[in-house]
C-alpha cells in the first residue's frame, strides 16, 4: 500500500482518540531547544493537525504539509480559526516549500512513513539551518503487562501492526542514519487516561487497525474491550505512554 493512503478513512476517529504530545515536551521546545515566536516551521506529515496547533498557539506559523487527503481535511477544519497555520498538499519528499524558508521541521507521528533519504535531502532543501529538525512519536511503554498484552492482541488480529508508534523499537538504526549517528532523545511521560469508548477508539485508530468489514472485526472489538475491564480501574483505564523526541545533538 502507497503510505499516503495508509489512514484513509480513519482520519475522523483518528482525531478523536489521538492525544496531543506531552505538555512538558512543547515547553521543552521553547524553552530549552530553541524555538521562538514567530518562527516558520514545517510540520511534515501534519495529520489533523495536534503538533502544529501547539506550535501555532505559541506564535509559530506553521506549514502543515500533508498528502493524505482525509487527513489533511481534518487538519484544515481543526485549525480553521489560526491565520499562522498554512496547509500544504504534498509528501514529506517533496514538500514544494521554497529553499531555505522555514526555521524548524518538525514530524510527529509520521517519520516510519517516509523514505528518509529522500526526506533528509528535502529538510536540507527548505531549512534556513539544516540540522533543526526534531522527530516526535507518542508511544505506549512497553515494560508493562497491560501494554504487552495489548499488543498480543494487536499482534494476533492486525497483519500489519509492527509495534507501538509504527514499530519505533526497529526503525532506530534509520533514526541514527538519518541523523548522521549525532543525535540525542527525550523523553517526556504522558501517560493517557481513558473511559472505554476512548480505550477502543485509540485501537481503531491505528494503521494496522481492523476496519468494519474485515470479517475479524467483531472478534477485534470484543477483544479489546475484555482487555479494558481487566485492567480498568473506576471505569477508566491508564495506558502508560511516553512522548519521544529525537534531534541533532551530541
Amino acid at each position: 500500500m502507497d503510505n499516503t493512503h495508509r489512514f484513509t478513512g480513519k482520519a475522523e476517529i483518528y482525531t478523536k482518540a489521538r492525544p496531543c504530545y506531552a505538555p512538558e515536551f512543547i515547553r521543552w521546545l521553547f524553552d530549552e531547544l530553541g524555538f521562538r515566536k514567530g518562527q516558520v516551521v514545517a510540520d511534515i506529515g501534519c495529520g489533523p493537525g495536534n503538533l502544529a496547533e501547539a506550535l501555532v498557539k505559541k506564535g509559530c506559523t506553521v506549514y502543515g504539509v500533508e498528502p493524505n487527503e482525509d487527513m489533511r481535511n481534518e487538519g484544515e477544519g481543526n485549525l480553521a480559526a489560526y491565520d499562522r497555520f498554512i496547509s500544504v498538499r504534498a509528501t514529506a519528499e517533496h514538500t514544494g516549500l521554497a529553499d531555505k524558508s522555514v526555521d524548524w521541521v518538525t514530524v510527529g507521528q509520521a517519520f516510519h512513513w517516509f523514505d528518509p533519504v529522500a526526506f533528509k535531502n528535502e529538510c536540507q532543501r527548505i531549512l534556513k539551518v539544516p540540522e533543526k529538525i526534531v522527530l516526535v512519536w507518542n508511544v505506549r511503554i512497553d515494560d508493562n503487562a497491560q501494554v504487552r498484552e495489548t499488543a498480543s492482541v494487536f499482534g494476533k488480529f492486525c497483519p500489519e501492526f509492527k509495534g507501538f508508534g509504527g514499530g519505533l523499537a526497529h526503525i532506530q538504526d534509520r533514526i541514527a542514519a538519518f541523523f548522521n549517528h549525532s543525535f540525542a532523545a527525550r523523553r517526556f511521560r504522558h501517560d493517557l487516561i481513558c473511559d472505554k469508548d476512548k480505550f477502543i477508539e485509540r485501537s481503531l485508530s491505528g494503521s494496522y487497525a481492523l476496519q468494519e468489514e474485515d470479517p475479524q472485526y467483531p472478534l477485534y472489538v470484543a477483544a479489546l474491550e475484555a482487555l479494558f475491564e481487566k485492567y480498568a480501574v473506576g471505569r477508566l483505564i491508564t495506558i502508560p505512554n511516553e512522548t519521544i523526541a529525537y534531534y541533532t545533538g551530541a
